[in-house]
Order: C-alpha cells, then sequence, then structure tokens
C-alpha cells in the first residue's frame, strides 16, 4: 500500500503538469494550412453544407479562410439581406447559381512579396473555368484577400456592387 501513493502522487502531477501546459497553450500548437491546403480546406467544407458563406451563425468561421476585411464584408452581405439574395447571387467558389463540376484541381501556390496565388481549375456544365485566389499571411497563418474570376471579376468586386 505504501507504495501505491508515491506513484499515485507522480500520477497525479504528471496530469496537473499536462493540464497547465495545455490550458497555456504550450501544448497544442496551432497548425498553419499553406495556401493551397487551405483553399482545398475552403472547398470541402463548402462542400459538405457548412459554407462560410450566406450563414450568420459563425462569424469566426469566415475568419477560419478570410483577410479581416473580407470576411467582416461577406459577414455584413449575409447579415443584411436576411435571408434573401444579397450582393452574392450565386455561389461564389465556383461564380455560378447552377453546377455540375468535373475536373477539379487545386494548383501550386506561386509566391511573390509576402503574398500567394493558387488557381482552382474546373469545368461546369462543359465550360472551363480558372479563378485565381489572393491570399495574404499574417499573424494566423495564409488567409483569402480575394478571389479573381477574370475579365475584371472578382469577389471583392461583387461584394462592392
Amino acid at each position: 500500500m505504501k507504495s501505491i501513493k508515491p506513484i499515485l502522487f507522480i500520477v497525479v502531477l504528471l496530469l496537473a503538469a499536462d493540464s497547465y501546459a495545455t490550458a497555456s497553450g504550450q501544448a497544442t500548437a496551432v497548425k498553419r494550412l499553406s495556401p493551397d491546403a487551405l483553399v482545398a480546406d475552403l472547398y470541402r467544407v463548402h462542400n459538405r453544407k457548412r459554407s462560410p458563406f450566406f450563414q450568420t451563425r459563425s462569424r469566426a468561421l469566415l475568419y477560419k479562410y478570410f483577410e479581416k476585411s473580407l470576411a467582416d464584408t461577406i459577414w455584413k452581405d449575409a447579415v443584411s439581406s436576411k435571408g434573401e439574395v444579397g450582393a452574392l447571387d450565386g455561389d461564389p467558389l465556383y461564380d455560378a447559381q447552377d453546377m455540375e463540376i468535373k475536373k477539379f484541381t487545386i494548383g501550386k501556390p506561386s509566391y511573390e512579396s509576402g503574398k500567394a496565388k493558387v488557381t482552382v481549375t474546373f469545368e461546369n456544365l462543359g465550360q472551363p473555368k480558372s479563378f485565381v485566389f489572393a491570399l495574404v499571411n499574417g499573424r494566423t497563418g495564409w488567409r483569402i484577400n480575394n478571389i479573381e474570376y477574370g475579365e475584371g471579376r472578382s469577389l471583392r468586386g461583387y461584394l462592392k456592387g
């Protein structure tokens, strides 16, 4: 019985130390995604019907993927449209209202001046599409600053208009 007390004391001490390290953030590091992994994760979540677009429950979900000013603009559009069509009248990840997506690929990022660009290509209803995600690297890692659809159209442009 005497040998159990020191072992029990050591176990309790180890558990307390682990709890303290976890609470202070030392044991759990935040995983920072590469630009292409962030874009891939956004599409994965979006396609599972947990899209950050159009929802008014979690602003944090927008901050997970988008740079703060863009996230705030998306949030404002979702809240002010009150369930109706707002500035975004289609799916912003496919720039379309109707979708039949095939041959979807996410390219490797290119880097310049602390920014990254990731090209996404696919066919929608038989038409080839190519978008460029512009990302910035901040305190919380890579975040999407804009989506460029081509022909002068962009996510920020849609939200301004």
